[in-house]
């Protein structure tokens, strides 16, 4: 099924000193396949992702898709709206999340080093060179482990647990190891973590960051009551009808330039989902 990645964003520009307003936070579901923005939800600030989440997920049909979120997903709550609506979850870890953390950092380490209870484990690997260097991912994945991770059930559906190395060769020959874990209600499937985890990449490289650069969305400070959010979603439906439109293969800050010169063009663009 679809991967669906929930992220949130702030809108850096829509503060107002004057009236002590903080800037919006949108949280937005992303279909990293087709590259689409589902749907999304205001919050006050970004401490209130706890809430919007379970209403962005609501009015989403999610049945036999993935949905991956960071850290602020680590909810009993979320998982379990997730697994009743029908679909699978991919959720990181952050050392914050205490005891849990430790236990299946802990669990993790065993099992990749062939220690500890028996479990079904899979993993995969792929080499990539980005930026100028050479990139290196190791994923791991370990099922039947719900017992030791979760002994009271409390996480629903919570099936496997994994974890991505992140090995970068740089060209002056420096070189970083980073790991990442996370929790899934998938059974094992260490190649389906690993396009889990990329996909929900897509979010930040695909929505976020064109935000921010082709529409330079935190520049704007338009501010006033719902105009901050209203122009939020014209942008991301902005973003959706170009990325539906693949007769010219150009990027998206020259498609809008073209759409604005060209009618015929415009036209296309507005209508090429049809």
């Amino acid at each position: 099924g679809e991967i669906i990645a929930i992220d949130g964003k702030t809108l850096r520009g829509s503060y107002d000193k004057k009236k002590s307003q903080k800037p919006i936070h949108m949280v937005s579901a992303w279909a990293t396949a087709n590259r689409l923005v589902l749907g999304q939800v205001k919050v006050d600030n970004k401490s209130n992702e706890i809430t919007a989440i379970p209403q962005l997920l609501k009015v989403l049909s999610l049945s036999g898709c993935l949905v991956t979120i960071d850290a602020m997903g680590w909810q009993k709550e979320i998982v379990k709206q997730i697994t009743e609506q029908q679909a699978d979850y991919v959720i990181t870890l952050k050392k914050n999340q205490g005891y849990f953390y430790q236990r299946v950092e802990k669990l993790l380490n065993k099992l990749s080093k062939n220690e500890g209870k028996e479990s079904t484990q899979s993993d995969y690997c792929k080499p990539e060179l980005a930026h100028g260097r050479q990139e290196y991912r190791y994923y791991y994945m370990a099922s039947n482990i719900a017992e030791q991770v979760d002994p009271f059930g409390e996480w629903k559906n919570l099936k496997s647990i994994g974890f991505v190395d992140y090995f970068r060769f740089e060209k002056d020959g420096k070189r970083t190891c980073e790991r990442r874990y996370y929790i899934s209600s998938l059974s094992n499937n260490a190649e389906l973590l690993a396009e889990a985890i990329r996909g929900h990449w897509g979010i930040e490289n695909q929505l976020n960051w064109v935000l921010d650069v082709q529409f330079q969305e935190d520049c704007s400070r338009i501010r006033t009551d719902n105009a901050p959010e209203n122009l939020a979603v014209i942008r991301q439906i902005a973003l959706n009808l170009l990325n539906q439109e693949k007769t010219v293969k150009t990027g998206i800050k020259n498609q809008r330039k073209r759409a604005g010169w060209n009618n015929n063009y415009l036209l296309k663009v507005l209508f090429s989902s049809e």
